[in-house]
């Protein structure tokens, strides 16, 4: 009996390793994806506000929602692309120093 216990125990605490890590590596992922999304932001911003005041036909064609979806598009694309990236290269990592 006392060794059942001990088994349940060791496997408890190896699956709340398991799930602290897997949080680890999301809060990674999303600070990450944060800072990603923050900076393509601006990258994107910056020439499509001055293409607009530039260009006559971005002028006439890009009105203030085309602006704002081409700007979060990017950022959202740039969010979900670093933040996969990071979880998978941090799971990775993990993987290989449990084994």
């Amino acid at each position: 009996m006392a060794s059942s216990n001990s088994t349940n125990v060791v496997a408890a605490s190896y699956e709340e390793q398991k799930i602290a890590m897997a949080k680890r590596c999301s809060h990674e992922g999303v600070v990450a994806g944060a800072k990603a999304a923050a900076v393509a932001t601006v990258a994107s911003a910056i020439p499509t506000l001055a293409s607009v005041r530039m260009l006559p036909w971005a002028r006439t064609n890009l009105n203030h929602t085309a602006q704002a979806l081409i700007i979060s598009t990017v950022a959202g694309a740039a969010y979900f692309i670093v933040a996969d990236k990071t979880v998978l290269a941090s799971a990775r990592k993990n993987s290989f120093n449990a084994s």
